[in-house]
């Protein structure tokens, strides 16, 4: 019998958690729940949960700081649960290393839905669905498929998976623009439902490591008002 997902409410509010606790139990999950910000660090560090469910205005700790906290020593999915739905609290949660972001009041639904999204993309991530391996290059990048790695200049560039498929996609459409929408369907799935503006910060992040100068990019363009192009033209070759 298969072990059950360990999944980690961080929740100070009552009427929020218990009801939350019981639909998730109800579905398989092994639950754990803490109140607080400091109770919620100590329990993932001893318990090592599949997947963090995060409250942002937590007493002690706030979830900002804890999912930063967090991401620096796991790598389980952490989905941000608030009040606050401005997009730059959205933003600053993805940029912190969140997975996902859902505005409260949410239903039940969607959360289970965005859950089981992001744990899908996690066996992904783990090297369940290894793609067909040949050598792209363009200028000064290198990526192989086969070896899932990347060069910049020689240099060996370490990307995380999602910023691997989105430059392997990009790459593999060399001079052609992409929609946004193309974009997270091709890195994240067709049934991906979380905030579109991570793909934004994972072209940051690509830029960052791969571009001279990141803010006047070369390789990965911004196509306003439609979505990304990777401008230089590539070979392709065997590994």
């Amino acid at each position: 019998m298969p072990k059950p997902v360990t999944a980690l409410l961080v929740e100070d509010d009552e009427s929020i958690a218990e009801p939350l606790v019981f639909g998730l139990t109800r579905e398989g999950f092994h639950v754990l729940h803490a109140t607080d910000g400091k109770r919620g660090l100590e329990t993932a560090r001893a318990e090592r949960p599949d997947i963090i469910l995060l409250d942002v205005m937590l007493p002690g700790i706030d979830g900002f700081t804890l999912c930063r906290t967090l991401r620096k020593e796991t790598a389980s999915p952490i989905i941000m649960l608030t009040a606050r739905g401005h997009e730059m609290d959205r933003v600053m949660g993805l940029e912190l290393g969140a997975d996902d972001y859902i505005v409260k009041p949410f239903s039940f639904r969607e959360l289970l839905a965005r859950m089981r999204a992001v744990l899908r993309r996690r066996e992904l991530d783990r090297g369940e669905a290894v793609p067909p391996g040949d050598r792209i290059v363009a200028g000064d990048i290198a990526l192989d498929r086969t070896a899932r790695r990347v060069w910049r200049d020689g240099r060996l560039v370490e990307l995380r998976q999602r910023e691997f498929e989105l430059l392997t996609a990009l790459m593999e459409s060399a001079g052609a623009a992409l929609t946004r929408q193309d974009l997270l369907d091709r890195v994240w799935g067709e049934e991906w439902v979380g905030d579109p503006h991570t793909l934004d910060v994972h072209i940051r992040w690509l830029r960052e490591r791969l571009e001279e100068n990141p803010s006047a990019p070369r390789y990965i363009q911004t196509v306003r008002g439609y979505g990304y192009r990777f401008a230089e033209p590539v070979a392709h070759g065997t590994s």
